[in-house]
């Protein structure tokens, strides 16, 4: 855990029309708390890339209506986010802490004589059951052991087709930040069309 990155960042998140002007009019973020999220629960945005955030909500509508549910009117909404007490998961100290945790993790699992949890999802692992549950208890370990809590969770995920033959970089690589603590979240705002233009 550290607070070493700047202090402000700009996130990202991608919704429904209807979700999105309720947040810009000042209604609050509503948290994930699915058990394949990728940080853990919380509030979710694309760091810096408000184009990823749109293209998400496009692909969720797709697979709704795909499903036969209603389909939504995507929209972005911008953030300014304190990051705050970040496990960030692009440094070798939340790299290690986390490592740490999934022992104590594994080792609770194997007492109660559950099934461990598993990523899976294709090659991108989209469904990150395992990272969840890790994520989690690493936030209740440190609440019982009467360590601050986390505010923020932040992580790179490679992702995505190589962008040309034998590229190391993939066409939906990006920063999520999972936010915990809502008063990290200090402004929301309305994005300009023109930086969703692809």
């Amino acid at each position: 855990m550290h607070k070493l990155s700047t202090s402000f960042v700009l996130g990202y998140h991608g919704c429904d029309r209807t979700v999105g002007e309720a947040i810009l009019a000042g209604e609050a973020f509503r948290p994930s708390e699915n058990e394949y999220d990728w940080l853990g629960g919380g509030v979710y945005f694309w760091e810096a890339n408000p184009q990823r955030a749109l293209d998400f909500v496009q692909e969720v509508n797709a697979r709704r209506t795909g499903a036969g549910a209603p389909s939504i009117d995507p929209m972005v909404v911008g953030a300014v986010i304190d990051l705050g007490l970040c496990l960030d998961l692009m440094t070798t100290g939340g790299l290690k802490s986390l490592a740490a945790v999934y022992r104590g993790f594994k080792s609770v699992v194997e007492t109660a004589g559950v099934p461990m949890p598993r990523n899976h999802g294709g090659p991108d692992q989209l469904l990150r059951k395992l990272d969840c549950a890790v994520i989690n208890f690493l936030h209740t370990a440190r609440i019982e052991a009467g360590q601050p809590a986390v505010d923020t969770v932040r992580g790179v995920f490679i992702e995505g087709e190589r962008i040309y033959e034998d590229a190391g970089f993939r066409e939906k690589t990006h920063i999520q930040i999972c936010v915990r603590n809502l008063d990290c979240i200090k402004g929301v705002f309305r994005v300009s069309p023109s930086a969703l233009a692809s």
